[in-house]
């Protein structure tokens, strides 16, 4: 891995938590995409990967998965049980 890919990287991991915040933010939204992760995991983490590029937050599906593995509340523990298949 390149100074450039680390830098990358770490840029990325910073857009998840960022991403997370503003898709947090909106409870309609939350709610939507817990509903398809129910039914579609990787559909979901996909969307989110399109909202990141959306909110000028581009991350990655691996990013997004590392980032809500790590989180530690309830809600996210909710998340990662229902949808464990993709996420």
């Amino acid at each position: 891995m390149t100074a450039s890919n680390v830098n990358a990287s770490n840029l990325n991991a910073g857009n998840a938590a960022e991403l997370y915040g503003r898709i947090s933010a909106d409870q309609e939204l939350t709610q939507a995409l817990f509903r398809q992760a129910l039914q579609d995991p990787n559909g979901a983490v996909g969307r989110i990967v399109d909202l990141g590029t959306a909110f000028n937050l581009p991350v990655t599906a691996e990013e997004v998965r590392r980032y809500v593995a790590s989180l530690d509340d309830s809600d996210s523990k909710q998340w990662l049980v229902k949808a464990r298949g993709g996420l």
